[in-house]
């Protein structure tokens, strides 16, 4: 084919890689038909062709390498490898902070105290998706706090739990897990257990 041939559709594919992402929600990257997931019993083959656990009858100490690029949580006991977890830490602008860190809370039934949903007395969405402190509250409602089930706390408001796994970096900075991956972590660190997140 001619070079301008080769030009000409170069052009059209980058016209039509534009129209699509003009096209889209808010944030391209995370796709609204991946569902919440949460609750893959242990004994399934599981969602994803990445996580899994070994470590039940494994010995050593804990510890846990986060790997930002490679969108994975690994789980050592001693040097040897117990467990990996598909994960998705924060988005553009909302960065998971990296660093040498230690597990400094534990909480099976967290709920985030910033990020979550407006409810009117019965517990009915209001409003969804908001900020508390930014999002203004509709008259007669109040706050309530996302769930993050099996909440390990690094740093601040940072922490591994059970979250939404849209296949990209996509949180407000916190490392989300499948629900099973999250409750192995959460069963297996104690408050002080090493974590390394690395970009």
């Amino acid at each position: 084919m001619h070079k301008s041939g080769f030009q000409l559709m170069g052009l059209a594919a980058m016209a039509a890689g534009i129209f699509l992402l003009a096209g889209c929600q808010d944030d391209p990257r995370v796709d609204p038909k991946v569902s919440y997931i949460s609750n893959t019993p242990h004994d399934s083959p599981g969602y994803d062709n990445v996580s899994y656990w070994d470590g039940n009858n494994m010995n050593g100490a804990p510890s846990i390498k986060i790997s930002l690029s490679e969108q994975r949580a690994y789980f050592y006991k001693g040097d040897k490898l117990a467990g990996v977890s598909w994960i998705s830490t924060g988005r553009e602008g909302l960065n998971t902070v990296t660093g040498n860190f230690h597990i400094i809370q534990k909480d099976k039934d967290h709920k985030s105290s910033v990020y979550g949903d407006y409810v009117d007395k019965d517990g009915k969405v209001v409003q969804k998706d908001v900020e508390k402190g930014k999002d203004p509250v509709p008259p007669g409602a109040h706050f309530d706090g996302s769930p993050m089930p099996f909440f390990m706390r690094i740093v601040g408001g940072t922490g591994m739990h059970q979250g939404f796994l849209p296949g990209v970096p996509a949180s407000h900075g916190c490392i989300r897990m499948p629900g099973n991956m999250a409750e192995d972590f959460f069963n297996s660190v104690s408050v002080g257990t090493p974590v390394t997140i690395a970009p």
